[in-house]
């Protein structure tokens, strides 16, 4: 659906409820020379994207929010779960070598380093494994656990936080990724990951659906 774009008759329905609200469906039908069955989808759309509010036994009523209130209100209904993709993890045992590798294969800014118990220990970005690769140690016996961000200084979200709070944070810290994590007795198991192509494509989804 589209708000952003109104078909006339929305507009028209629009202008109508503006006029008249709290008005009921039957009466705005009738002031088209319509069916409120032709008028149900409309109604339907203009009420989900928010131009309007519906009360039963009372009708509808115009709730004068612009186009951008609405797109605020629903940024702040993104959770992150919505969005989050599958999170690229390396063992703490395995080389630095190897870790570029993997961040090379699977075309990530970010890897998180898990336990045998697959617990959040460790955080390698770009610059980690590059400033690795800038020194004299031989990558392929280096560990990653050496060079990797530890656990407590790793910014973590959960999957019902708000995207927009995560988008926040990835600014606020200048990094690329942070992982999605379920708490469990033995720490943080990661089951997933947010970044700032997550971040965009939500937007991108919410401006093409809204």
């Amino acid at each position: 659906m589209s708000t952003i774009e109104l078909n006339k008759r929305q507009e028209q329905i629009i202008e109508i409820v503006k006029a008249n609200g709290p008005i009921t469906g039957e009466q705005i039908a009738d002031q088209l020379h319509l069916t409120r069955a032709t008028l149900r989808p409309d109604l339907a759309i203009l009420t989900m994207a928010g131009y309007l509010d519906a009360r039963p036994r009372v009708g509808y009523f115009y709730t004068g929010k612009t186009p951008t209130q609405l797109l605020t209100e629903n940024l702040q209904k993104i959770l992150v779960k919505d969005f989050q993709s599958i999170p690229v993890v390396v063992k703490e045992n395995v080389s630095v070598y190897d870790a570029i590798v993997t961040m090379f294969l699977e075309d990530v800014g970010t890897l998180f380093v898990v336990d045998e118990h697959t617990i959040l220990v460790g955080v390698l970005s770009r610059k980690d494994l590059l400033r690795a690769s800038l020194g004299k140690q031989e990558l392929s016996t280096l560990p990653v656990n050496i060079i990797m961000t530890r656990m407590p200084n790793i910014t973590i979200c959960q999957k019902e936080d708000l995207l927009m709070d995560i988008a926040n944070k990835l600014i606020e810290k200048q990094i690329d990724a942070l992982p999605v994590v379920k708490e469990t007795e033995k720490g943080y198991e990661v089951i997933g990951r947010i970044t700032k192509t997550n971040v965009t494509k939500a937007f991108v989804a919410l401006a093409e659906n809204y």
